[in-house]
């Protein structure tokens, strides 16, 4: 087997490929929306471009947007950074690609650890699907730095992500037992059963539009401090000749200073937000002791059903 040091043009080929992996989509989703954008005399905030509209579905047309298609170059472009890491793993790490990767894994899994396994292992097979959550969401929300529109400021997308928990959180509450889920709402007293209910169909909704609103505000206050940064420039410069009163002196790396919070600090902060929220939410909805009684009752039964047989 040919050492890493030495790789062969196999080996270059498939590196090639990853990295045009990553970039082609993000690249695509750039010509497309520099395609359909349409002309502007100045700064607008507006939500995801519609890119295609198909009529003839069965309850509303089906309609592709910016934030879809965006988020599908941003999964293709994580896949393949994985693909990238994870190229020519060898039992003892000799690149630094394969030090990243062991280091992004073990972080993750003592994140899960610390949070989510507590007396019982039940939770190891989740690191990957938290992993997953916060580098989705972290690159969705840094796509505004190639000037594409963050998915992650589309609430039907933060609500899909938000729905997909939420049906993962009712699965573990049902493990005590679809009668012990029900009679969960009339506690403490039948009375608040609305209110639990409401409660129950809060937490997919808070998460959904506490990473949408945040990521959204990021952007909307970054666009206002552009367009006020613009007007400050031409009230201050623009009495003198030419292109002097129009040139845009305070909009030179003042923006970008804000944007390393509002795009990059903030969107990272809700990626690791929305996934702390999903792991504890999780690990809180496991009921126990209803789950270790039913355990015992279904063990009871196969052990009568056992003696009876042996019998």
């Amino acid at each position: 087997m040919r050492s890493l040091n030495k790789k062969s043009t196999r080996f270059k080929v498939i590196d090639g490929l990853l990295i045009a992996m990553m970039i082609l989509p993000m690249l695509a989703a750039i010509c497309l929306k520099v395609v359909c954008t349409p002309a502007s005399d100045g700064i607008e905030i507006s939500g995801a471009l519609i890119y295609w509209e198909f009529d003839g579905m069965p309850l509303q047309p089906l309609i592709i947007s910016e934030s879809q298609v965006n988020s599908w170059a941003v999964i293709i472009t994580v896949f393949g950074l994985c693909l990238y890491l994870t190229h020519g793993l060898t039992e003892k790490a000799e690149t630094k690609r394969q030090l990243a990767a062991e280091w992004i894994v073990e972080k993750v899994e003592g994140l899960v650890g610390a949070n989510m396994e507590g007396e019982r292992d039940i939770f190891g097979g989740y690191a990957p699907f938290i992993c997953a959550i916060m580098g989705i969401s972290g690159f969705s929300s840094l796509a505004c730095l190639v000037g594409l529109f963050s998915p992650t400021g589309d609430v039907n997308v933060t609500a899909g992500w938000a729905i997909l928990v939420f049906i993962i959180i009712t699965y573990y509450k049902l493990k005590g037992g679809l009668g012990k889920y029900l009679i969960g709402f009339t506690k403490p007293v039948p009375l608040f059963t609305p209110m639990n209910i409401i409660g129950e169909f809060a937490t997919p909704v808070s998460m959904a539009f506490r990473h949408y609103g945040n990521v959204l505000s990021g952007a909307v206050i970054s666009v206002l401090i552009g367009s006020a940064l613009r007007g400050l420039s031409a009230k201050i410069l623009g009495g003198l000749p030419g292109v002097l009163g129009e040139f845009p002196l305070f909009q030179i790396g003042i923006p970008a200073v804000f944007s390393i919070y509002f795009d990059v600090f903030s969107g990272l902060m809700q990626a690791f937000i929305f996934a702390m929220l999903t792991m504890l939410n999780i690990a809180g909805a496991v009921p126990w002791e209803d789950w270790d009684a039913r355990r015992a009752k279904k063990e009871k039964r196969k052990q009568k059903k056992a003696a009876k047989l042996a019998a």
